[in-house]
């Protein structure tokens, strides 16, 4: 597991992310590997999304490696179904990934450090 590990975000209007992605899709456009993997429509929505509170919680996700979301509400005292919430969102841009182990679902940080990258 490497200690510093940082995730490229970028933010671009829908309409110009939507573009992008169709042409990765017809493979006339092919994404450099230092571009963005992740994309915002506005310094807003990443802002909601990588709010201060949320970026404490991949910290304490990524120092304390619980095994579940149950483990993880009784190290930070939030409730399971706001962290559930959270991490799913989180989740669905790729910054946390949600392992389904047995009954329980261990979130896991991708990254804790963010470039950010604004046209």
């Amino acid at each position: 597991m490497s200690s510093k590990q940082n995730i490229r975000i970028g933010i671009m209007p829908q309409e110009k992310i939507r573009e992008r992605m169709l042409l990765i899709a017809k493979g006339s456009y092919k994404p450099a590997p230092d571009e963005p993997k992740i994309w915002f429509t506005s310094m807003r929505s990443l802002a909601e999304v990588l709010s201060d509170e949320n970026r404490a919680l991949l910290h304490v996700i990524k120092e304390t490696n619980p095994n579940s979301i149950k483990e993880l509400s009784e190290t930070t005292g939030r409730k399971q179904s706001s962290l559930s919430r959270i991490l799913k969102t989180l989740s669905s841009y790729g910054i946390v990934e949600l392992i389904k182990e047995s009954k329980q679902i261990k979130p896991v940080a991708k990254a804790v450090e963010f470039e950010i990258l604004a046209a």
